[in-house]
């Protein structure tokens, strides 16, 4: 659960509210229900549909997930798995009284440890789970090939390298924003040539 969750939040803090769901949903949908695990997981989506919402002047529903996810937040004390919930109870609380303060305030900053994480203090499984969500949520960037990508950087990893490119690309692709057309177009080369190398070697037998 630590991946998803921290992946989630630095994406959530780089301004992709949208997006951040797609971190925990998986993770949540295999989650006792009944669980705090769930509880949570379920109330930041929430909360993080309730911010998209209003920022998008969808008053209504703002306020229905805010009020919803407070429910899902009630009892799991000031922090939980690390996450510092306060700050999401103070802003789930105003929104669910009046959505439009979103158009005259900030959405806070989540925490996880204390930390304010950003999608550079990503290790590299909590990226892999960034760089698929990111792909997922904007157009022109196949997720299929980010995918390959992720799973040769991990045979590379399991086979002992500290670093290969594919590494160092799904990296880049989940951490800089203003190189990421770039670095697909760099993944994508990198894969085809892995899936020909492949099947080259499968013709042997």
């Amino acid at each position: 659960m630590r991946g998803p969750l921290r992946a989630g939040i630095a994406i959530y803090n780089a301004g992709e509210h949208h997006a951040a769901h797609d971190a925990w949903e998986e993770v949540w949908l295999d989650t006792d229900r009944e669980s705090d695990d769930a509880r949570l997981l379920q109330g930041l989506i929430q909360f993080t549909a309730a911010i998209y919402h209003a920022r998008n002047r969808n008053w209504e529903g703002a306020t229905g997930l805010a009020e919803s996810a407070l429910s899902y937040l009630d009892g799991l004390g000031e922090r939980y798995r690390g996450v510092d919930l306060g700050p999401v109870r103070e802003t789930l609380t105003a929104l669910a009284s009046d959505p439009e303060r979103i158009e005259r305030t900030v959405p806070p900053t989540l925490t996880h440890d204390g930390e304010a994480l950003s999608l550079s203090d990503l290790d590299f499984e909590e990226s892999a789970i960034t760089a698929v969500v990111l792909a997922e949520e904007r157009d022109g960037y196949d997720v299929t090939t980010i995918e390959r990508a992720v799973e040769y950087a991990e045979r590379d990893l399991e086979s002992g390298y500290e670093t290969s490119p594919f590494v160092t690309l799904v990296l880049d692709f989940a951490r800089e924003p203003d190189r990421r057309a770039i670095v697909h177009d760099r993944l994508s080369q990198h894969v085809s040539r892995r899936l020909a190398r492949e099947e080259d070697v499968s013709g042997l037998f």
